[in-house]
């Protein structure tokens, strides 16, 4: 098993209760491909470097977890498509 990050820009202009709703379904994608999910840190909202979908912030998440080397290419498949997701990036952590 691997240690791995997905990091998350959430739309800010949504209902807290959707936007907790789309961190949850990431999660829940985690685990439905056999992930261990270890830490999940919230960062808030955050100014953006460049306007996405005419939008300057967005909420920052950052979900850490365990899992074999095919899991992040199925979980990124998958939140792709996902709305309310600006932005994602998955990849394999540092041991330290």
């Amino acid at each position: 098993m691997n240690k791995y990050e997905l990091a998350l820009v959430v739309n800010a202009k949504i209902e807290d209760d959707a936007r907790t709703a789309t961190v949850e379904k990431a999660k829940e994608y985690i685990t439905r491909f056999g992930g261990q999910i270890s830490d999940v840190d919230d960062w808030g909202k955050k100014r953006l470097a460049y306007d996405i979908q005419k939008m300057n912030e967005g909420y920052y998440y950052f979900i850490h977890f365990d899992a074999e080397p095919g899991v992040p290419a199925q979980i990124e498949e998958n939140v792709r498509i996902m709305d309310n997701v600006l932005r994602f990036l998955c990849v394999r952590a540092d041991e330290a």
